[in-house]
């Protein structure tokens, strides 16, 4: 990385900002490998944003004010992860995912003891079924409700619905707020429970109530253990499936 950086004249003019871009396409393309590619496209991938770790901390390393550089990177992440895993490295037990998680929430409560809101680090820049997803959590922590499930099924709600904390196996997904799926997705999909005929008729009525509907969708996913974006890229994934279908068949149209 550094020989590029001083050899590639396009790869100098480059800075954090200008990265960006490249970024978000690479975690893209990363996310596409783990869902529905190959090893050999996983393996790429992974090497691509590798690539803009690298390169980051190549641009930092000659920052003029605060330089730092990929060691510095990697030391850093070494000393958070001993310290967030103090039942591996140090003297404390934890025998359930659950006690994994009251050590790693610690350890990152007492590194971030400035933050004076659960919201304080949480990106508006993550996509909105993620963000929405993220959110919930932190509202259940502050005690805030969200729509209630009516919502979803597009009738108005003259008051919220508490946000529900998710199942013991969903929490365990991830040491962050906003579990991962508790089941493959094709297990979710065939285990959904047909809607009744006044919910399969409702619908919302205004762009407000959409988004109503929607958060209250994802405070199901999240109540289940399930990923609302993950769900919602494989249903995408279908119909780019079925659109190009229809375009190589047209007669089937």
């Amino acid at each position: 990385m550094r020989a590029v950086r001083d050899r590639c004249v396009w790869t100098q003019q480059i800075d954090h900002r200008a990265l960006v871009p490249y970024l978000v396409e690479e975690s893209a393309e990363l996310i596409d490998a783990v869902e529905e590619g190959s090893r050999d496209e996983l393996r790429e991938e992974l090497g691509d944003l590798l690539w803009q770790v690298l390169f980051h901390a190549e641009i930092a390393s000659r920052d003029a004010d605060a330089p730092f550089d990929i060691d510095d990177v990697a030391r850093g992440l070494t000393d958070k992860m001993v310290r967030r895993h103090p039942h591996v490295f140090g003297d404390a037990v934890a025998t359930t995912p659950e006690e994994v998680l009251v050590h790693w929430n610690a350890a990152k409560a007492a590194e971030k003891s400035a933050r004076t809101s659960v919201l304080d680090g949480v990106s508006e820049r993550m996509p909105s079924l993620a963000l929405a997803q993220k959110l919930l959590g932190k509202a259940a922590q502050a005690g805030v409700n969200a729509p209630s499930a009516s919502a979803a099924a597009g009738v108005p709600s003259a008051s919220a619905a508490p946000v529900v904390a998710p199942s013991a196996s969903a929490r365990v997904q991830r040491v962050d707020e906003g579990a991962g799926p508790s089941l493959p997705l094709g297990d979710q999909m065939n285990s959904r429970r047909p809607e009744s005929d006044a919910s399969a008729s409702a619908s919302p009525a205004s762009e407000e109530e959409l988004g109503d509907a929607l958060l209250a969708l994802v405070t199901t996913a999240r109540a289940n253990g399930w990923d609302a974006e993950r769900a919602l890229r494989e249903r995408l994934r279908g119909l780019e499936r079925d659109i190009r279908a229809a375009e190589a068949d047209p007669a089937d149209g």
